[in-house]
Order: C-alpha cells, then structure tokens, then sequence
C-alpha cells in the first residue's frame, strides 16, 4: 500500500520523518509529494536531507488553482503557526479562519480532501482566547473531517528525556471512519539524559559556558527567586530523567538545558547534534552548518517518536477501513 504526504510550515522534516518511519513499520511505500516552507535556512537542511529542490514558499500566497495540482495525497502534515483569530466567530466554522494561516490548511483540505492529515502546535493552544481559538479550528475541520478530541502529548512518555509537551490534532474523512480514533498511550519507558548526550571527550570547548555568563545565569536565578518568578537556568546531569523544553532562543545562552560537568566546572550548552538526539531525530540526519540555525531548527521542531506513535495509530485507523 501507499501513504503519500504533503508537508506544509515543514520546517526541517521532523513531522515527516516521523510518519515515514511509522509507514515503513507498516510495510507501506512513502512518498513525500509537496513541500512548503518560508525559512531559507530551514529549506536549506531539508534539501540537504531530503533533496528535494521544489519547495514552495509562502502557503498564504497560494492559489487555488495551484492547490488544485498538488499531487493527490493521503495525509497532510503541518506544525502550523497559532495566529490570533480575533475576527474569528464559532459559527462561521471555515469562514471564521480567513486571514490566518490555518485557513490554507483549510483551504487544501477542502479541494484535495486527503484521507487523514496531522497537526501539531503548542500546547498553549489549548487554552489560547479562553479556549476559544481552538473551538473555531475544530469547528472548522469537523465540517468535512472526523476530528476526535484533541490530545496534549509529552516527549519524555515516549522514550526521549525532554519534558516537551505539545498539543496534536487528527482528522479523517468522514467516509472512511467505522470506530473512535484513540491516541497512543504513555510507554512509560524509563530515561536517562546520558541517553541523548556525545561523550565527553569529543566535546568542542566552546559548548562550555563563560565564567561571565555562568555567573549571570546564577545571579538572575537568586534574583527571580526572591521576586517569587522561580525562572532561571535548569542545570541537568547525565543521571537525570529528562530536561526542561528546547526552545527556538536555546541559541542565546543555552539557559533551559545546561548539562553538568562536575563541582567546580562550568557547564555546558547542549550541542546541535545533541539537541538533535533529544528531538528524536535519526543519527543519520545532517545538521544546519550553522550551529545558532541548527539550535533554532530544533527547538522549533517535533518529537520524532511522538510524531511516529500517532503515525501508528493513524495508518492501522485508515488501514482497517
């Protein structure tokens, strides 16, 4: 069987990787049909990844004609952009989302009707505008779509040692539903940040932090402290379970994950093919040569084995039918 997909607001690939490990799994040929992404240094990686060429750029500017040939698809990915929907209503359902960027999602769904699609925000969401924003998108996709509630997921219940929760959305047609969609289940597996970190000794010095900036961290976590903020750097050791959230500043100075390296030594940043680790990614996946793109890249990115749980879950749901 096939499972073709389009990636849209694709980032690096790591929804993709994600589905396309599930389908070999599932002895189905993958293809990947149509791409879209606006960051160059993000197409960069992908293309260096994927070698794909034909990227397209600003979704918001596509027409409905050009949707109209992209290739027929099964699933759609996106790790769409939560914008505010101020103007949106509950009522109006797919006219309630124009001028967002949801709505060329819904745009696509709506002409190329895809079997199933997959989505992934923050989790925020779920409580953005009082709920609200999410009852339009829902609203939304219901319309055409079964779209079972939508369930926040934690990386660290997958199998990788970061605390990342994140907020996944899946629909299908409702033609091909014959029973309730469920989500995967917490494996409970147990995990150790050693588990994601390079040895030591092959550690770049300039991953290790300055005395400066080491004492500025320590310094703003006493003062937010006593303003009752209880922000400030998280310092982690190999023994530890899992770190705190990789985000897209990691770049600046590292302050969400710093990796211990003994009393009376600086720690040190993450590297990127760490960082890399800790999104689930394959060895194999070739980094931004850029270390600040590369340290972006992934805290804008997914949980791959999360991504590949749902993607389970997703084929044997449409599989059945």
């Amino acid at each position: 069987m096939k499972l073709r997909s389009i990636d849209l607001f694709a980032g690096i690939g790591g929804i993709r990787i994600g589905v396309h490990q599930a389908a070999k799994k599932k002895k189905f040929e993958y293809q990947n049909v149509f791409t879209s992404e606006i960051d160059k240094y993000c197409i960069e990686t992908y293309k260096n990844n994927f070698g794909e060429d034909d990227i397209y750029g600003d979704i918001s500017l596509i027409s409905d004609e050009e949707i109209e040939k992209i290739p027929n698809h099964e699933i759609l990915l996106a790790g769409f952009p939560c914008q505010p929907f101020s103007q949106a209503g509950l009522k109006g359902g797919f006219d309630d989302t124009r001028g967002t960027l949801f709505f060329d999602i819904l745009r696509i769904l709506k002409i190329k009707k895809p079997k199933c699609f997959l989505l992934e925000n923050v989790k925020n969401l779920k409580g953005h505008d009082g709920g609200r924003t999410l009852q339009v998108i829902l609203s939304s996709l219901r319309q055409m779509y079964y779209v079972p509630e939508p369930q926040v997921l934690n990386a660290k219940d997958f199998g990788i040692p970061q605390n990342r929760q994140r907020i996944f959305i899946v629909g299908f047609l409702k033609k091909h539903v014959h029973k309730e969609f469920k989500f995967p289940k917490p494996k409970n597996k147990t995990t150790l940040v050693s588990d994601i970190l390079q040895k030591e000794e092959s550690i770049d010095k300039k991953y290790i932090i300055s005395d400066r900036l080491w004492s500025g961290h320590k310094r703003r976590k006493i003062e937010n402290k006593l303003k009752g903020k209880g922000f400030g750097y998280g310092l982690f050791y190999p023994d530890s379970s899992y770190t705190n959230t990789i985000s897209a500043r990691y770049y600046k100075d590292g302050s969400e994950v710093l990796i211990s390296r003994g009393d009376g030594k600086n720690p040190r940043k993450l590297t990127p093919r760490e960082c890399a680790n800790l999104q689930g990614f394959p060895k194999s996946f070739k980094l931004n040569k850029s270390d600040n793109q590369a340290y972006r890249q992934f805290g804008n990115s997914v949980s791959v084995p999360v991504i590949r749980a749902i993607a389970l879950k997703m084929i044997d749901f449409i599989k059945k039918k």
